[in-house]
């Protein structure tokens, strides 16, 4: 596995990082969980915005909006309030609220999200707000992974 922290691509390490947390854990997601998991991490890599949302502001000002744009500025937030609750929990500290605030945030993003898209999108967030504290859970056990670990993943 530490051959994909050096020489993989950006989904290897990431998968990577997903399966060391496993293994620590001994704790797995469903396959299209885990699937999602990697494909939030992908896309957020590089936003540096990322910690400067207001979720709870976020996700009223999604609830506002219709159709296609709802579905997505609602994906955002939970994608979002994932990652904080997972890899920045000291950010919920700072801001004197609780992880749980951003579980429950997220939660109810990625349930509004599967209220106004497709069937087959509708069951996948669904599913995903089911299992929104073992995803949180996963992201948590990576972030205390051997710096060895994520040193390597973030020159990536």
């Amino acid at each position: 596995m530490i051959e994909a922290f050096r020489n993989g691509t950006p989904v290897e390490v990431w998968q990577a990082l997903v399966q060391e947390a496993y293994e620590r854990t001994g704790r797995r997601l469903d396959e299209s969980s885990e699937s999602y998991l990697v494909f939030v991490l992908l896309r957020y890599q590089a936003d540096n915005m990322l910690l400067s949302h207001a979720q709870g502001l976020d996700w009223l000002q999604a609830l506002e909006l219709v159709g296609r744009a709802r579905a997505d500025a609602l994906r955002d937030v939970g994608d979002r309030c994932l990652l904080v609750a997972g890899l920045f929990p000291g950010l919920a500290e700072r801001r004197r609220v609780s992880v749980d605030y951003f579980i429950t945030i997220g939660r109810s993003a990625y349930l509004g999200v599967a209220d106004v898209t497709r069937q087959a999108y509708a069951a996948l967030y669904e599913q995903l707000a089911r299992s929104y504290g073992e995803l949180v859970h996963t992201l948590d056990a990576m972030r205390n992974l051997p710096k060895t670990y994520s040193g390597t993943a973030i020159r990536h």
